[in-house]
């Protein structure tokens, strides 16, 4: 059955815990892009991961590690959670479908004291999936084209979908929650 996980980024701790913000994974376009893949007879999750203000990387792992992962899953990552995917695809060597990395983040300036991405990318790893595909927006945080570049040197075969004027997408960069470039790559 083909499936799809959707991971959210890094929020700050103060956004994390306002009860009035939605949790991480039902915001910006992962309810959106979930919704059109369940309607697609993909099953979609958005997991909700641990600490999220604070990312640990065995936590975030055990979480996602619950999840059915082989060559009919689609993992999608925003940020951090993009971050995420590059160091598990890296160290694990499980088949997967479509990877889509939308403004992935890998802390390369440290700038949060954290060993969530203390690992080396894999340069065969897109050999293991169904395509990698790479979302970046010039008008992103340095950090982030930072971060996208490095990926770039070093997994060669990954695709890249630039844009000029989403941000780090996200809502208010957008001023949308539709993500169809996103939903187009998935689905061809």
């Amino acid at each position: 059955m083909k499936s799809a996980i959707i991971l959210h980024g890094m929020p700050s701790k103060d956004e994390y815990f306002d009860p009035k913000s939605p949790a991480q994974s039902n915001k910006h376009w992962l309810p959106w892009i979930q919704r059109h893949l369940i309607l697609r007879g993909i099953l979609a999750q958005t997991p909700e991961m641990p600490d999220a203000y604070a990312p640990n990387y065995e936590k975030w792992r055990t979480l996602f590690e619950q999840f059915a992962i082989d060559e009919e899953t689609m993992l999608i990552g925003h940020s951090c959670g993009a971050g995420f995917l590059v160091r598990w695809l890296s160290e694990n060597k499980t088949k997967v479908g479509k990877v889509a990395l939308v403004a992935p983040w890998l802390n390369l300036d440290h700038e949060y004291d954290i060993d969530f991405f203390d690992f080396e990318i894999d340069e065969s790893l897109a050999e293991r999936t169904d395509g990698v595909t790479i979302f970046v927006s010039s008008d992103d945080y340095q950090t982030i084209i930072d971060s996208v570049a490095k990926i770039r040197s070093t997994v060669k075969s990954a695709g890249v979908k630039k844009f000029t004027d989403q941000g780090h997408f996200t809502f208010n960069d957008m001023k949308t929650v539709e993500f169809p470039e996103l939903l187009d790559t998935l689905i061809r």
